[in-house]
């Protein structure tokens, strides 16, 4: 693994102004953040990471903080990951070597997107509502997936002498391990995947189902999940003030809002 996240702790992320008034109060509508933390990597550079995606890396091995642009919604926490890697690493984006981050309230369904499906074949899901029955009359996407976005992911544009290379059956698009008659099935190009994100769910327990269409608008038998636990993360302080602070029993009362 490139990148180290043992040694790195009292990471904290502070809100950066746009402007600072006379009475000392101030305005942060940009969204801007500064992320600190304390590192025992020496000679070594640090890569910042918002929900799983790269947000910057410092320039020098002392650096101890960046700035930085999360997120701009406040309906949700922001994951905030500092690592340590090497000079010749820091400019690439190892997000893929992070553990992955929480669906946030959301269900990611991963489907199998076989040779086997027909050109112009459709994706539609559906799901109980938290209600137990899958309700197939409206999907929940607005409109239908394709399931081949480009022509090309679908074995290329040609057989024989002409399917090869990246025009033909070699399928520039596509991925597996072997061409030909290896090629077909679990250890070829059907190992090509094809995901969906839900909206953001409410809590509960939900069963989706997911349905293909062809070109000509038959519908293939539904393809159903078990019961999925949908846990919404905690929504953020809008916020965070000082109230009162009385020095002689040294207790400190703060004020939260999300207004």
């Amino acid at each position: 693994m490139r990148l180290h996240r043992d040694g790195i702790r009292d990471v904290r992320a502070f809100a950066l102004p746009d402007a600072i008034a006379a009475d000392g109060g101030g305005t942060a509508a940009a969204g801007a953040a500064l992320v600190t933390w304390r590192s025992s990597h020496a000679g070594m550079l640090h890569q910042v990471y918002l929900n799983g995606r790269l947000a910057g890396a410092t320039t020098d091995v002392e650096q101890r903080q960046l700035a930085v642009q999360p997120p701009s919604s406040c309906l949700a926490a922001v994951r905030v990951e500092v690592v340590a890697v090497e000079l010749r690493d820091a400019h690439l984006d190892l997000s893929s070597e992070l553990d992955p981050p929480p669906a946030g309230g959301r269900v990611r369904l991963v489907l199998s997107r076989s040779q086997t499906l027909p050109p112009g074949a459709r994706v539609n899901v559906y799901f109980d509502r938290g209600q137990g029955q899958i309700d197939y009359s409206t999907p929940v996407n607005p409109f239908p997936i394709a399931a081949w976005p480009c022509p090309q992911d679908k074995a290329g544009f040609g057989m024989a002498a002409f399917g090869a290379g990246d025009f033909g059956y070699d399928s520039a698009a596509c991925v597996g391990f072997g061409k030909g008659r290896f090629a077909d099935g679990p250890f070829g190009m059907d190992v090509d995947t094809m995901e969906w994100t839900s909206p953001s769910l409410p809590l509960g327990r939900y069963r989706f189902g997911v349905r293909i269409l062809d070109a000509q608008g038959n519908e293939s038998p539904a393809c159903e999940t078990a019961p999925i636990a949908v846990i919404p993360p905690a929504r953020p302080a809008a916020s965070l003030r000082i109230a009162s602070f009385d020095p002689q029993t040294n207790q400190l009362t703060l004020r939260i809002s999300d207004q």
